[in-house]
């Protein structure tokens, strides 16, 4: 069974992003956890994850958000009548990304899956904060969907890759575990530095090669541009529905997150943004 945590805040954007999951795992034993961390700005106590808290058991705000979860579970079930899935609903007084942190190590999450926009709706925004922090920090995969994407199953998947990432078959499960669900072609991309790959990237793409080699895998070769650039290039020429990255200091994907405003290129993520966590040891 998988389990599957989503940060929701009751919102319109939330709620799409719920909807993609429930469609994108129908097929799957899954478990969602509905979470909504409550801010506490009086005071601070050490609060679980369990929907309820250790003191306080009836605080009026946590039976409120708690009874809105319910109704969500009861909407989602009227909605998508599926037997495969089931949920919990967790309020905890607690900082979103400390809860998604404290509930992924407690339930053993496959994956995170949340709403996201900037907070100005501006293009050059690529994600509000929740969603940076939780990208940046969380231990397991992270798909990020944009407000207002329309559910499309992901046929066709874009992986860019500098091939300086020692890839282990861990890393790759739930980016292979979609792909073989959902028959999907991902097109590997690597965008030349300049220089021929050494003996170390030549590895790392054969170790690529051989875990994803169950689904339809094309190599994708651009010549020497801005990653970035590429990146948008590539996507704009092709039917990409889901993009996927690792999170990996040393690579171009650190660039993502300097700043929230990209000056230069205006890059834009208008479909499903999936990032692989990577450990750096």
């Amino acid at each position: 069974m998988k389990h599957i945590i989503i940060p929701t805040d009751f919102s319109d954007n939330a709620y799409n992003a719920i909807t993609y999951a429930m469609q994108l795992f129908k097929d799957a034993e899954t478990k969602f956890y509905l979470l909504h961390a409550i801010s506490a700005p009086i005071f601070q106590v050490e609060f679980s994850v369990q929907g309820k808290s250790q003191v306080g058991q009836g605080d009026p705000d946590q039976e409120e958000v708690l009874a809105q979860l319910n109704e969500l579970v009861a909407r989602l079930q009227e909605e998508f009548k599926n037997p495969k899935h089931s949920f919990e609903t967790r309020a905890p007084f607690i900082s979103l990304i400390d809860a998604i942190l404290i509930l992924s190590q407690k339930e053993k999450a496959d994956l995170v899956i949340m709403g996201t926009q900037g907070v100005t709706n501006a293009k050059e925004i690529i994600f509000g904060t929740n969603a940076t922090q939780v990208i940046k920090r969380t231990n397991c995969p992270v798909i990020a969907v944009p407000s207002g994407f329309e559910y499309d199953p992901p046929k066709t998947i874009l992986f860019p890759t500098d091939y300086e990432i020692d890839y282990d078959k861990d890393q790759m499960h739930q980016l292979l575990d979609i792909a073989k669900k959902h028959n999907s072609r991902i097109d590997v991309l690597h965008i030349s530095s300049g220089y021929d790959l050494n003996e170390e990237a030549l590895q790392n793409k054969q170790k690529l090669k051989d875990f994803l080699s169950p689904t339809d895998l094309i190599f994708n070769d651009l010549p020497k541009q801005e990653v970035l650039e590429g990146i948008n290039q590539f996507q704009n020429e092709k039917a990409i529905d889901l993009l996927v990255m690792v999170r990996n200091k040393r690579t171009f994907f650190e660039r993502l997150f300097v700043a929230p405003i990209i000056k230069k290129i205006g890059f834009f993520i208008d479909i499903p943004f999936m990032v692989i966590p990577y450990d750096n040891k």
